[in-house]
């Protein structure tokens, strides 16, 4: 079965077949270019924001995992509205104000065991943007004002056999003639001539650069299409991104790109376009006020990792709006904990054996991330294979060879969700002594005294699992 993903711009599943099949990457693959809309770092990034990020991942993993050489973008947003009124606010140069959110965010990447790839910043990027909005003039498409702002026309985009609106029907009978949008966002229903540059005005502060129509700075949707572009090509394969930017963030970028008239031989801007539903927090809209407002280090600092939630995120359809729960997260360390002794029972029983994947496990899983990404058919046959696994485990039917085998499937199919193992807990010297200790009082028959130590030790934290290799202490999840 080939990959099969639900494209925003047709609303229909299709099947993936890069814009380029002749292309290949560096390492001789199929070549795919993949974007993804990155933070605005004016604070930390939220849950939210976060299943989008780990969705993206997933998909350059499973593209990866069938076959493809995968070029991946991610963006920073480092000058925008809300982050002006911060730096106005704080006082602090632009990029120390940024550099710290930026920092957290990759930090926080890292912790869901996720991988960006290139993160380009827009103030890098002030030179290719003005370069685009001069060809958008040059087309006719884009127009200046008195005080020094560039505006897209909606009108003459259209007017030139072009279609506004095409991830999301436009009722333009409610558009006011005329009406500009300056604000970086805006009512999702408004449809009008949105900013391409914006003229300096005294509120920005040092927050500027030189322009052919002065001083000013670039308007939110421009700057990724400029930076898509010159990392990407003027056509690529994959756009994603969360719902809310479907419309206006991701109609602009199509309209000033395809406005551009950058691409060749009738392709699009992008071929497809993918987006994550909403997260609910505790079944309500995420807010402060409501008390459901997490970043990454608020579930961090109540005791679960960047691995569970992760298992989280990924547990439910990208397409379908997710209720994100503290005893969801509960549950994906129930969900790990299965699956990391599981792993452990089959590494002690492979020893040094090696051996080809099993393929009932990695076929099954394939062909539910196929059919456009279906997590939840998957999870469902992996918890399957560690049921049927630990029973043969228990049973004592499975040899080192399979034990070996099972796991090769574990670990092709772990490179596309990105649990990664277990992580290793460092073993305090007095408890390894106890646990010798203990070996040893069962050999002089003190079952008391053993009893004794597997109590302290947990006491402790730690169980003591007696397999055939002797003692081996595992911490007790928190």
């Amino acid at each position: 079965m080939a990959l099969h993903l639900f494209n925003s711009l047709t609303r229909r599943i299709e099947e993936f077949v890069p814009i380029d099949p002749a292309r290949v990457g560096p390492d001789g693959r199929p070549y795919v270019g993949l974007y993804c809309c990155g933070p605005t770092v004016y604070d930390y990034g939220h849950i939210g924001n976060f299943r989008t990020f780990v969705f993206a991942d997933v998909v350059r993993r499973h593209l990866g995992f069938r076959g493809y050489s995968v070029r991946t973008v991610m963006n920073i947003t480092d000058v925008e509205d809300k982050i002006i009124r911060r730096v106005r606010e704080t006082g602090r140069p632009l990029r120390e104000f940024t550099r710290v959110f930026e920092d957290a965010f990759l930090e926080d990447l890292k912790t869901l065991n996720c991988h960006p790839g290139e993160t380009p910043r827009a103030t890098e990027h002030i030179g290719e943007i003005i370069a685009l909005i001069q060809k958008l003039e040059q087309r006719g498409l884009a127009y200046a004002t008195a005080d020094g702002s560039v505006w897209f026309s909606i009108d003459k985009y259209q007017g030139c056999g072009c279609r506004y609106g095409v991830l999301k029907s436009i009722d333009f009978t409610q558009m006011r003639p005329g009406e500009r949008v300056a604000a970086d966002e805006y009512e999702k229903e408004a449809a009008a001539d949105f900013a391409l540059w914006k003229a300096r005005v005294p509120e920005d502060g040092d927050v500027s650069w030189d322009s052919p129509w002065g001083p000013g700075r670039p308007g939110w949707h421009i700057e990724c299409s400029a930076m898509s572009m010159a990392l990407l090509g003027p056509s690529f394969d994959l756009h994603l991104g969360g719902e809310d930017l479907a419309f206006p963030h991701h109609e602009d970028e199509i309209a000033q790109s395809e406005g551009a008239a950058l691409q060749k031989d009738g392709r699009p801007f992008v071929k497809y376009w993918l987006h994550g539903a909403h997260l609910l927090v505790e079944g309500k809209k995420m807010s402060k006020t409501l008390g459901n407002f997490f970043t990454l280090r608020d579930l961090r600092s109540k005791g679960f990792s960047g691995r569970e939630v992760r298992q989280l995120l990924l547990s439910a359809h990208y397409r379908e709006t997710f209720n994100f729960t503290l005893e969801g997260l509960a549950g994906a360390r129930s969900a790990l904990t299965r699956i990391d002794e599981c792993v452990d029972k089959l590494t002690q029983l492979a020893g040094n054996q090696s051996g080809g994947a099993d393929a009932a496990l990695v076929g099954a899983f394939t062909e539910a991330m196929d059919n456009d990404l279906n997590v939840a058919r998957a999870w469902g046959i992996v918890f399957d294979w560690v049921r049927e696994t630990n029973r043969q485990l228990a049973a004592g039917s499975l040899s080192p060879a399979q034990a070996a085998s099972a796991l090769a499937a574990w670990h092709q199919v772990d490179s596309v969700l990105g649990l990664g193992p277990r992580p290793v807990a460092e073993i305090p010297p007095s408890l390894l002594a106890l646990a010798q200790e203990r070996v040893s009082a069962k050999r002089a028959r003190d079952f008391a005294r053993a009893d004794q130590i597997r109590e302290q030790v947990k006491a402790a934290g730690w169980i003591i699992d007696d397999t055939p290799s002797g003692p081996r202490l595992k911490p007790i999840a928190p």
